[in-house]
């Protein structure tokens, strides 16, 4: 009888262990208008996005989940391809060389007559309630002059998952991107 509860205890061990490798990576999408968009980028106007920064719960590898309130939940499983300030940069500056034509965008920087992007992104999960935040604030230095706009966004999920929470919040980053476009069109 002992001899058959250690086995079925090691087998209940091995299947929770097993369990627990099964990790998912998500990497966030291009929004399908920066997709097509051809390499070579030309234009007289500047913008390097210096740096976009995420708090300490958001930089690490796991998903964050709201599940109250005042509660968060870093995912063990659901993590993220590579790290998320680094996935939040390389979209936003696809998405912004899409929507500025006449700009050259970059990650680098690219000159003394540049313009110069930083966001601070505080919120970036999906919430018990069904829907994904994106909040924070941007700064640009245009030409000596700073602007700086917070932004906050609430999407609904339309499905259950962490696929559908990863696109949800890739689509509201694109949102976002296409805000900052439009205000950084508007500049003289």
């Amino acid at each position: 009888m002992k001899k058959w509860l250690l086995i079925a205890g090691a087998v209940a061990l091995t299947a929770c262990s097993s369990g627990s490798d099964n990790k998912s990576y998500y990497q966030l999408p291009l929004a399908t208008q920066a997709a097509g968009q051809t390499t070579a980028a030309q234009g007289n106007r500047l913008l390097w996005v210096e740096q976009v920064s995420v708090p300490d719960a958001l930089a690490g590898n796991g998903v964050v989940y709201q599940t109250s309130d005042v509660q968060y939940v870093i995912a063990t499983n659901n993590l993220w391809a590579s790290p998320l300030d680094q996935q939040l940069r390389n979209t936003l500056v696809a998405n912004l060389s899409s929507q500025l034509p006449g700009w050259v965008v970059a990650s680098q920087p690219l000159g003394s007559d540049q313009d110069t992007l930083n966001v601070n992104v505080t919120g970036f999960h999906g919430r018990f309630d069904g829907k994904v935040v994106i909040s924070g604030e941007w700064l640009l230095n245009h030409q000596g002059q700073l602007i700086k706009r917070p932004f906050y966004l609430e999407l609904k999920q339309q499905q259950d998952g962490y696929d559908e929470m990863v696109k949800m919040l890739a689509q509201g980053w694109a949102q976002e991107s296409t805000s900052i476009a439009r205000e950084i069109s508007r500049l003289p």
